[in-house]
């Protein structure tokens, strides 16, 4: 039986910022593109994955769609692409919205005849003068623009970012924006106007400590209209609703964090390293999902996408998801066979998780790394290996959901000086229902115990005790 677990796309791709749109029968994800040690966001071109929509265990790389030296703007390709959004256009070609890095202002739009490209550069927004919208004096920040077509034809663009501390109130012109396109899909129509409260204009009101802070996001559902953006607090992603696609909305929630914090739960403590997020939801086979990222390397710059199943209520709510390891997999995980360590949905260690910076980090924390340099797909053979590094005493790494039916035995595959025991439990203050006692050993080896799990759908939540650290590449159920 196949399955699938976050992150839902090969290990070595760092894809963030998400954003799934069906076409056809297919789901594609447009996302920006990470480098593995990279030392600046979305360094590498534009890629795109799809899956069939009845089959979300099948991701389906179809190459790169769009080059970082394509916009006449950036032709020494070493500006980055940031979070983009795709949208089919009313004559059926598709359109790519996206922002490059600081060095530019404006807009860029992309075209093809293929949701999956290849794109080619089509021109910057603008207005019906042709000057960019960006460029005039008047203009605020552009942004991780959302682009979204309504059934009466009319074409809205979405785009901003704000401030993330009080004193950063109007030291740049950064602002939450809507505007709507011609058909041409560049120029203007209507100037842009301000859309979500950032922060400092959201006091006593439900946007209170979830203000905007980047990655608009436009869905319409039952008639209204669901903004999904990114707050000030950065690990969260948040909703709000309308009736209208370009005005009055209202604050609905939070969907997911990917620092596992869920206030409504009392969940406040980090569950891992966190930093910023982006993503989007979608309706896939009549299931809706949001789709996110979370952060690796001790880094803000190597990213990799995650999806949850959302429960929209009768009443057009979305309540917060969890993090989990199984993600896309419309169930459970079956309790036989190997699983990779990199699918933890929380890792911490005997410290508070903090943001994923190494300055902030050090090596206080275990975390998500590779034993090789960035992987091409088109032009690499052999894939890196993820694993879980710096493990440590206090070391805990839990997996979202099992179906623990006549599991047995327990293995896990680790590599390094640690001397002590990983315990095995449902959760990090459950009941022990398997010890491994794990000793030095400088190549990978594994070590194994016997389990006392009862049957039925069960995290399984891994803690060391003991001295020295370890490497955590993968364990094994049976």
């Amino acid at each position: 039986m196949k399955q699938i677990y976050n992150p839902y796309l090969p290990s070595y791709e760092y894809i963030p910022d998400g954003e799934p749109h069906v076409f056809g029968d297919r789901v594609y994800v447009y996302g920006s593109h990470d480098r593995f040690g990279g030392d600046k966001f979305c360094m590498n071109h534009y890629v795109c994955y799809s899956a069939p929509v009845d089959d979300l265990t099948n991701w389906q790389y179809e190459g790169v769609i769009y080059r970082n030296d394509q916009d006449p703007r950036m032709q020494d390709g070493q500006s980055q692409l940031w979070a983009p959004d795709v949208v089919r256009g009313k004559d059926g070609r598709y359109y790519l919205y996206y922002c490059p890095d600081d060095r530019h202002v404006n807009i860029g739009v992309a075209v093809s005849d293929e949701p999956a490209g290849k794109y080619e550069y089509y021109g910057l927004v603008s207005d019906k003068k042709g000057t960019p919208i960006g460029s005039r004096p008047s203009d605020t920040i552009q942004f991780d623009p959302g682009v979204f077509i309504d059934d009466d034809g009319e074409i809205y663009l979405y785009s901003g970012n704000g401030p993330m501390t009080p004193d950063a109130i109007g030291n740049e012109p950064k602002n939450s924006v809507v505007m709507k396109l011609e058909d041409d899909m560049l120029t203007i129509k209507t100037e842009p106007k301000k859309l979500m409260p950032l922060l400092g204009e959201a006091d006593n009101t439900s946007y209170a400590n979830h203000e905007f802070f980047e990655a608009s996001s436009i869905r319409k559902i039952n008639g209204k209209y669901y903004f999904v953006y990114s707050s000030v607090k950065l690990h969260e992603l948040c909703y709000a609703v309308s009736d209208k696609p370009d005005s009055d909305y209202s604050f609905g929630g939070v969907l997911v964090s990917n620092a596992d914090i869920i206030e409504q739960q009392n969940r406040v403590r980090p569950m891992n390293c966190y930093g910023n997020n982006h993503g989007g939801i979608e309706l896939i086979n009549g299931q809706w999902y949001i789709f996110y990222h979370r952060h690796t390397n001790r880094s803000q710059y190597s990213r990799q996408g995650c999806a949850e199943k959302l429960e929209l209520s009768a009443d057009g709510h979305f309540p917060q998801v969890e993090m989990t390891s199984c993600g896309l997999n419309g169930g459970p995980l079956q309790v036989f066979g190997e699983y990779p360590a990199i699918i933890a949905c929380n890792l911490y260690g005997e410290h508070q998780p903090t943001i994923s910076l190494p300055s902030d980090m050090m090596m206080q924390h275990p975390y998500l790394t590779q034993d090789g340099p960035d992987f091409d797909p088109d032009t690499d053979e052999t894939p890196p290996v993820q694993f879980i590094t710096n493990c440590e005493n206090g070391f805990t790494a839990l997996y979202r959901y099992f179906d623990l039916q006549n599991m047995n035995e327990i293995s896990i595959t680790v590599r390094g000086n640690a001397n002590g025991a990983v315990t095995v439990s449902d959760r990090p203050d459950g009941s022990e229902i398997a010890r491994i006692e794990i000793s030095p050993a400088q190549d990978w080896q594994t070590f194994e115990a016997r389990t006392m799990a009862k049957a039925g759908v069960s995290a399984l939540c891994f803690q060391f005790e003991g001295s020295g650290n370890f490497d955590f590449l993968k364990f094994e159920l049976k």
